[in-house]
């Protein structure tokens, strides 16, 4: 395997959506050089000053030829851009030597750049924020705990990640946006697979498969999101331990089903364009406006029992609310993610690619990190 090439100390943050915070702030005391690079100069600059890196972060606006000419060896692209965006960076990438992060989930194309990473000696971060990201690292560590309680022999156990940026204030609508409309739609119609009373279940509308939950005297609404199987094998679960339940899924408040029901409708039809006008509709309609206040909600759950006897539980909560500042979802996804980047800058994180984490065992430090910067995710273990 060649040498990892080494970071350049520079780092290029390519987007100022909904999703940029106070990790970029962080990343700009640690790099020797931020950009930020958005649609427009003027809109670069302004996320700089909004972040409090006047005159330690430049601005550019953010067209192809002009922004390969600015990469160089070493260097890290950080893309906030939407994910159908992330692999002809990832490429450019691969073709200039430099490092990568985002915080979407692997897709195939991001997945087939693994080899030539590792052989280039790159590294290429992903699934490193809130969810995915956060959620990762605290099942990890809900894992570590159950293993050294119980054992890796015989057992069966339910795991569930629920997690959710809602108002902080419930409207009539039950959601404002905190991100994307569109990526928010989008996710909804992925079919979703997950594990229930020991047995595979799809669904090709995840909110056909909505429950109610229980939270800290509060009821909200979940449903699976994605295919929570492949996560099995990512978080390390022992082979003899059989899952009675297993979902990885959203959190919304309660009501939210009924009050989206026109919205369901419209995403049966298929119809992009009748999507697309929908997602602007409903951005125009339901924002995330200057008085409001988001929410970000994030459970893990692990709970193992041994054939023995022996008994497990444990669980991680964050919640948090915006304030004037961000907002709580800007937060949640930039701070995981300039941790993950420090990694890259320092020469920590080896080439390849990564999912929130190079080493399950850094867990604990990178919850520390998060604390220190206002993301408690709060434990609750019970043997």
């Amino acid at each position: 395997m060649p040498e990892r090439i080494p970071a350049s100390g520079a780092v290029h943050w390519i987007g100022t959506g909904l999703s940029t915070g106070s990790g970029l702030t962080l990343l700009g005391g640690r790099a020797d050089a931020v950009t930020v690079w958005a649609r427009t100069e003027d809109k670069a600059r302004r996320c700089v000053e909004r972040q409090g890196l006047t005159g330690r972060a430049s601005a550019r606006a953010f067209d192809p030829a002009g922004f390969a000419a600015a990469l160089a060896p070493g260097d890290v692209v950080i893309s906030m851009l939407p994910a159908s965006e992330h692999g002809g960076l990832l490429r450019l990438c691969l073709a200039r030597s430099a490092h990568f992060g985002c915080t979407s989930y692997v897709s195939d194309e991001l997945a087939a750049a693994a080899d030539p990473a590792v052989r280039a000696g790159l590294v290429v971060l992903t699934e490193a924020g809130l969810d995915p990201g956060i959620d990762h690292v605290l099942a990890h560590a809900l894992v570590a705990r159950a293993r050294t309680a119980v054992g890796d022999g015989p057992a069966s156990f339910t795991f569930t990640s629920y997690c959710g940026g809602v108002p902080a204030v419930a409207n009539d609508f039950r959601y404002r946006f905190s991100w994307a409309p569109r990526g928010v739609l989008s996710a909804l119609c992925s079919p979703a697979r997950s594990i229930e009373s020991g047995q595979v279940r799809d669904v090709r509308w995840p909110w056909e498969a909505t429950s109610r939950y229980e939270l800290g005297g509060e009821v909200f609404e979940v449903y699976p999101n994605r295919d929570s199987t492949p996560f099995l094998a990512q978080y390390e679960l022992p082979e003899k331990w059989e899952p009675e339940t297993f979902v990885r899924g959203t959190l919304r408040l309660d009501g939210w089903r009924a009050a989206w029901a026109q919205v369901f409708e419209v995403l049966r039809t298929g119809d992009t364009a009748a999507i697309d006008a929908l997602s602007a509709d409903l951005l125009r309609r339901y924002p995330m406006g200057g008085q409001d206040r988001d929410r970000v909600v994030l459970v893990v759950d692990l709970r193992v029992r041994g054939i023995d006897g022996a008994q497990w539980s444990g669980s991680y909560r964050l919640d948090l609310v915006g304030d004037r500042a961000q907002t709580a979802m800007a937060r949640s996804v930039s701070v995981p993610l300039a941790y993950g980047v420090a990694g890259i800058l320092d020469g920590s994180t080896p080439a390849g690619v990564h999912r929130a984490l190079p080493d399950p065992a850094g867990a604990d430090a990178f919850l520390g990190f998060l604390a220190d910067h206002g993301l408690t995710c709060v434990p609750a273990f019970d043997s």
